[in-house]
């Protein structure tokens, strides 16, 4: 068997495959990278991550469920 000296890397890829390679796996990432800001963005305007000083609003209809739940039991 002779070395072919074009596909002489590792990855058995000429240096223009390569090249190709590379440019589709940079658009991509930067593809995802752009979706996945998109959702971060959407989630964090749906419910913020980080609390606000009275806490989370959705848990104001938990508190008074287990009041009544409470008043019911006890």
């Amino acid at each position: 068997m002779a070395i072919d000296k074009e596909r002489s890397s590792l990855s058995g890829l000429t240096e223009g495959e390569a090249l190709e390679f590379h440019s589709l796996f940079i658009k991509s990432f930067l593809l995802f990278v752009v979706i996945a800001i998109i959702a971060h963005v959407l989630v964090w305007n749906w419910r913020p991550w980080l609390p606000g000083p009275k806490g989370y609003a959705l848990l104001d209809g938990v508190t008074s469920v287990g009041h009544a739940a409470l008043s019911l039991i006890g």
